[in-house]
């Protein structure tokens, strides 16, 4: 049986949850509804002990699956929530946010902060004595270390004796980190209509590609304009395939991981959603680059009438926060046949050259263009070289070259990715010949 006191804690806490003005959503997924669910079973001093032990169980589960203490999925989800608070706090300054609006904050604060207190500790005694257990049932905790700035914001909040007071300071996290999905991740991609956040994006590092370093420099230099809030430019990354456009591309998320840069993949199926995906992204806090791999299109394509928009712009402002990087094997964007050209007999169209001159220059509508080359030899090798050391692989350089442009004869061609698919083969085929003749010498002995 629960006691007079703790029954009337437990009632307090079913208030207070109740009680959210703007932070709703905190309680509304698996742990928080399997934390009210549990509330409710332990409030009655006759609670039923089965049905509490069962309830603590699923508050248990949920907190396992994701991997978190009560106390970090509290702080997690005020950082992630999204509501008309997180949204206003990243467009004004906090002075200028309406006082209804910060009062409510101040509110829910207060109520987190007593959820919060709530630990699952508190929970699993309560549960043992309803259910007259000799011993508590376990506690989740998990020590694992967290995100650097959710334990920087939630040991600010440990400082605190009124979390009501750290409105301001949580105003200016949202300015800083955004809020909802896009402060969860940092690649995404558009599909069904949505949203949809990338937990494992491409590893690829800047430091692992060499060769066209012209291109590269000029794309991080405009993805600084972009950073620094400055005009920066669409950019079309063009030339042969393997050539490591899109290695280049997806490398920047990690190149700044620390400067709110997001990487957003839009399938050439979606772009028709494009002029949409923007205002999505208009008012955001990060940085965007809207990444489209392989760009082409056939004719009278709707993706080709949304992106020329975007690229060209219309009576809607473009945003400051959003640009476009595309990669194509082609120069000419849009596929042309022979039977396309205009001739002196077609009656069709009286411009007939002037439509096919706006198809044809269509990539020049990008501000920016680079060029990637077929690779060299010598481009080829030094590709080579710069991978295998990364890698660690100690073999002679004749032989290392030897076998790259065997390699490359018999495969793909001289490109990056050539090179890269021939190192990755190359460091397991080493990797199982050396722990073969390990296993013999042991063996032997």
């Amino acid at each position: 049986m629960v006691s007079t006191s703790s029954h009337t804690k437990v009632q307090y806490l079913q208030r207070q949850a109740a009680s959210f003005l703007l932070y709703q959503s905190v309680l509304q997924d698996e742990v928080g509804v399997a934390f009210l669910d549990l509330l409710q079973a332990i409030r009655y001093i006759d609670a039923d002990a089965r049905g509490c032990l069962q309830a603590y169980g699923s508050y248990f589960y949920a907190l396992a699956a994701r991997n978190q203490n009560w106390e970090d999925y509290i702080i997690t989800q005020i950082l992630f929530c999204e509501n008309p608070f997180t949204i206003l706090a990243q467009q004004q300054k906090f002075e200028d946010l309406p006082t209804a609006l910060v009062a409510a904050v101040q509110h829910d604060l207060q109520v987190l902060q007593s959820l919060y207190e709530c630990s699952s500790a508190f929970l699993s005694e309560w549960v043992q004595t309803v259910a007259h257990m000799p011993i508590s049932p376990v506690v989740w905790y998990d020590e694992s270390e967290k995100l650097k700035k959710q334990t920087k914001f939630s040991a600010y909040l440990q400082e605190l004796d009124n979390w009501g007071d750290a409105v301001e300071k949580l105003a200016a996290y949202y300015r800083q980190y955004g809020s909802g999905l896009f402060a969860q991740y940092r690649a995404f991609r558009w599909q069904g209509g949505q949203f949809i956040g990338i937990q494992y994006p491409d590893p690829i590092k800047l430091s692992t590609l060499v060769g066209y370093e012209s291109q590269r420099d000029t794309l991080l230099k405009n993805t600084e304009f972009l950073l620094s809030g400055e005009a920066a430019l669409h950019v079309l990354l063009y030339g042969s395939r393997g050539s490591g456009k899109s290695s280049l591309v997806k490398s920047l998320l990690h190149e700044y991981s620390d400067r709110s840069l997001c990487l957003l993949e839009v399938a050439k199926s979606d772009l028709k959603d494009l002029p949409e995906i923007v205002e999505h992204l208009r008012g955001v806090s990060q940085k965007f680059i809207i990444f489209v791999d392989d760009l082409s299109f056939e004719e009278d394509d709707d993706a080709f009438k949304a992106l020329k928009v975007v690229l060209e712009g219309n009576l809607t402002a473009r945003p400051q926060n959003v640009v476009v990087y595309a990669t194509t094997n082609r120069r000419h964007l849009i596929r042309e046949f022979f039977v396309d050209r205009p001739a002196p007999k077609d009656n069709d169209e009286i411009h007939a050259w002037d439509t096919m001159q706006e198809k044809l220059s269509f990539s020049d509508r990008f501000g920016l263009t680079l060029t990637f080359e077929p690779a060299n030899q010598k481009t080829y090798l030094n590709i080579v070289h710069h991978l295998a050391a990364q890698a660690e692989i100690n073999i002679t350089q004749e032989d290392l070259e030897f076998q790259a442009l065997q390699w490359a004869t018999r495969h793909n061609g001289r490109s990056g990715r050539t090179a890269r698919q021939f190192i990755d083969f190359l460091k397991a085929d080493l990797t199982l010949i050396h722990e073969a003749n390990s296993n013999t010498s042991k063996t032997e002995n």
